[in-house]
């Protein structure tokens, strides 16, 4: 048993609420423009205070950051991250694209992770206690070359992040395939080997969080441009343990 089951299972019970509520509120839902260009619904804002308010029952000295507004001070070194719809985009187009995400972070270690798909599936992990698609461990890839692997590239728009954009594309190109379905099924599916590299030029810790621990407990590596591995950097480059090399050496240089 993982020393952060108790996390994890509230975590779960957390996600699957918000999804059943951002399902049930999906219907003729009309989105809002925020300050940043990104859309939100009211179904966001329920699924946060929702999932907030459970964790917190639970975890009253737990710290909270949501991509929404939620916030409240840690009086343990300990702090959800939450984003309560992450693909919005994708929730008010009415496709399965979009997730619940929940994070738990401590002392600066992400140790739990749930990504909720509520159309499609879930994926838990907790820091050393691997990670699982739908109650089954998940591997990522034992590939080792980038000709015979599949590369996930979000957010075309922000090649601008690169040093040399151009560099960037006609690495991609050098793939076996390349898809781009959405940060969190993206990354979910190099964390259960179904990919082997995923780029994410902008986004936020609550976009980030909860796959990086998922990732890294499924074996991939979890990697920032400038070759860290913090979920607060707005970038990151996941992939199979067998690339790791090719990616390092390619962000040097791009």
């Amino acid at each position: 048993m993982s020393r952060w089951s108790k996390e994890l299972d509230a975590a779960i019970a957390a996600a699957q609420k918000a999804g059943e509520i951002a399902i049930a509120m999906q219907p003729d839902i009309v989105a809002e423009i925020k300050a940043d260009n990104s859309p939100v619904t009211q179904a966001d804002r329920e699924c946060e205070r929702v999932i907030a308010r459970m964790l917190a029952e639970q975890f009253p000295d737990y710290g909270v950051l949501g991509e929404e507004g939620a916030r409240a001070d840690s009086a343990n070194g300990r702090k959800w991250i939450i984003d309560p719809i992450d693909g919005t985009r994708d929730y008010v187009r009415g496709n399965p694209l979009w997730a619940n995400l929940i994070a738990l972070e401590a002392d600066g270690d992400v140790v739990v992770g749930v990504v909720n798909l509520p159309r499609l599936r879930m994926y838990v992990a907790s820091r050393g206690g691997g990670a699982y698609r739908n109650g089954a461990a998940i591997r990522s890839s034992a590939k080792t070359h980038i000709g015979e692997s599949v590369v996930c590239f979000n957010r075309f728009d922000k090649l601008d992040k690169f040093h040399s954009p151009q560099r960037v594309i006609e690495w991609i190109g050098q793939f076996w395939n390349v898809r781009g379905l959405g940060g969190a099924q993206d990354a979910m599916m190099v964390a259960s080997g179904e990919a082997e590299l995923w780029i994410e030029p902008s986004a936020a810790a609550w976009d980030f969080a909860p796959l990086k621990i998922i990732l890294e407990e499924a074996g991939a590596r979890y990697l920032n441009f400038d070759g860290g591995s913090s979920v607060y950097a707005g970038n990151c480059i996941a992939c199979a343990p067998g690339l790791e090399d090719e990616v390092r050496r390619m962000l040097v240089y791009s």
